[in-house]
């Protein structure tokens, strides 16, 4: 360095000026989140958004519902209600009775006609959570849940309200798989869930989610609809990402939140099993969790180096040579005891 000339220094890292060096470390970090926010913008451009009115692209295939519901039905009115516009639409599945069939009101070929078919949003698996007890259940897309413990169930949340309530007993699933009838029993798994306030709320879940019965037709959104949807997903996994750390450090949820490389390469191999869409979505989830590590303030991470220019920018000097060794091994030790830690996670915890 002694021996550079002052533009020759001013092309490596020690040498550049403190901003271009501050800017340079925080590019990481900022690389994973853009690429994860072109991720989900790509993929809710690719997926579309349902049109309004909602109308019918194709009856999902369980029975009371595959050949009732065709494609190109306008859903007019369901149990006596009208339909509302889509913005709507949660709230009026919510007022809904909660029963199976329901008789709804479709507009097909220019006429008006009714049919009794299953509650919009019925006790059916639309999604399997990767590394969940429906994962290792066997439990498939499309699967339809008759009965929690031989109590009947005619929506998803009847069947989710059945296996809260059992606090983390053994259930015994009752599936309408494809017309054949099965039986799954399976063990509720705790899980610590954020809340729009910032808390967490413990429950017991199986790991599937719900859907409509039928895929509804889409239109592409509009550009800036998907971008911003994209950045506020990434938003979101930040923010409640911090939010669990702090609550695991709090002691207000399990450590068990916290795992390692087993669980995240099998929650990969899950994730690609069940489509491209699914995969690409968990590398995003991924990606955005590495920046966010990344930024943490611990040395030999770039948030520990962010932390150092911080310092110069404040007391107009580099930390002292020692202080940063000492800081440095510090911080490699703090990391090994991540790793450690999430791996033993992977290992003992549920």
């Amino acid at each position: 360095m002694a021996q550079m000339s002052p533009e020759e220094k001013r092309q490596t890292l020690h040498g550049a000026p403190l901003w271009a060096r501050a800017a340079t470390v925080a590019a990481g970090p900022l690389i994973n989140f853009l690429f994860s926010a072109i991720i989900f913008t790509g993929l809710a451009i690719s997926q579309g958004v349902p049109t309004d009115p909602l109308t019918v692209a194709q009856a999902k295939p369980i029975a009371g519902v595959d050949g009732v519901l065709q494609p190109g039905d306008e859903v007019l009115a369901i149990a006596g209600q009208p339909t509302p516009e889509l913005e709507g639409f949660a709230e009026f599945i919510e007022a809904l009775p909660n029963q199976s069939p329901l008789d709804w009101t479709l507009g097909r070929d220019g006429s008006e006609i009714s049919v009794s078919t299953l509650h919009p949003y019925p006790a059916m698996v639309d999604y399997v959570a990767p590394q969940s007890a429906a994962s290792d259940a066997k439990l498939k897309v499309n699967d339809l849940i008759e009965t929690v413990d031989g109590v009947p169930v005619g929506t998803f949340s009847d069947m989710k309200a059945l296996i809260e309530g059992g606090e983390g007993a053994p259930v015994l699933l009752g599936l309408n798989r494809g017309g054949e009838n099965l039986e799954v029993s399976l063990t509720p798994r705790r899980v610590d869930e954020p809340q729009p306030d910032g808390g967490y709320v413990t429950v017991w879940r199986i790991g599937i989610g719900g859907g409509l019965a039928f895929e509804p037709a889409t239109r592409a959104p509009g550009l800036g609809q998907a971008i911003g949807g994209g950045i506020d997903t990434v938003g979101y996994i930040i923010t409640a990402s911090i939010s669990g750390i702090y609550h695991m450090i709090a002691g207000n949820i399990s450590s068990c939140n916290m795992r390692g490389v087993i669980t995240i390469a099998e929650t990969s191999g899950d994730a690609a099993s069940q489509g491209i869409g699914s995969f690409i979505s968990f590398v995003a989830v991924l990606s955005t969790a590495i920046g966010l590590l990344n930024l943490f303030p611990i040395p030999v991470l770039d948030g520990g180096h962010l932390m150092f220019h911080a310092y110069e920018a404040v007391f107009r000097k580099a930390p002292p040579e020692k202080a940063l060794n000492v800081l440095t091994m510090i911080g490699l030790v703090l990391v090994i005891a991540i790793m450690v830690f999430g791996l033993s996670n992977d290992l003992f915890c549920p």
